[in-house]
């Protein structure tokens, strides 16, 4: 086997050895100090719902809007 062939094997188990202890770090830190995951859930902005509007008429007053429209409607 050439050098160079060597040389991205290394380079090949090095970067697969980041891509593993990375997420076992991260996941190691936050698991134990909570304190931690806190502070870090605590910068991050969610979703902020606007306050609530008016209720739309319940089906007996859309009823009985009906009926007022018809009776206006049978006196013109």
């Amino acid at each position: 086997m050439s050098s160079l062939g060597t040389s991205k094997g290394v380079l090949e188990i090095a970067k697969f050895g980041l891509y593993v202890t990375i997420p076992i770090v991260l996941m190691y830190t936050f698991a134990n100090n909570t304190k931690n995951l806190q502070k870090f859930m605590g910068n991050r902005s969610y979703i902020v719902y606007p306050p609530e509007g008016p209720r739309p008429p319940s089906p007996e007053e859309l009823r009985e809007m009906a009926r007022e429209l018809a009776r206006k409607r049978n006196n013109h």
